[in-house]
Formats: C-alpha cells, structure tokens, sequence
C-alpha cells in the first residue's frame, strides 16, 4: 500500500486533491483535514502512552 504512495509525483497529488474537492467541496474538505489530524494526533498520543507502560515493563523486569 505503501510503495503507492511514493509513486505519486505532484501531478497526480494536484488530481486527486481536485477530484476531492469537485467530490466533497472545499468546506467538506477542511472539515476532513481538521478530523484526520485531530485523529493523527490521538493516535500519536495513544502509541507514545504504549510505549510507556511497556518500556515501564522492561525496566522493572
């Protein structure tokens, strides 16, 4: 899934953006972006908490 990302050059970003928009409209869009880095950030937040408690395990191994 990965090794399609990094095939797209900016010509094909720019369609997709476009097509997103045409789609969803630019107040949809906005609201997307806005969800997905609330829900980026959370998951960043949750993997840190992991990462914690089972580096806490290690050490007290």
């Amino acid at each position: 899934m990965l090794e399609i990302l990094k095939n797209i050059g900016p010509t094909e970003l720019i369609v997709i953006l476009l097509i997103l928009v045409v789609i969803f409209g630019t107040k949809n869009i906005s609201d997307l972006a806005k969800r997905g880095g609330e829900t980026f950030k959370e998951v960043k937040k949750i993997k840190k908490e992991i990462t914690e408690v089972t580096e806490g395990d290690n050490n007290n191994s």
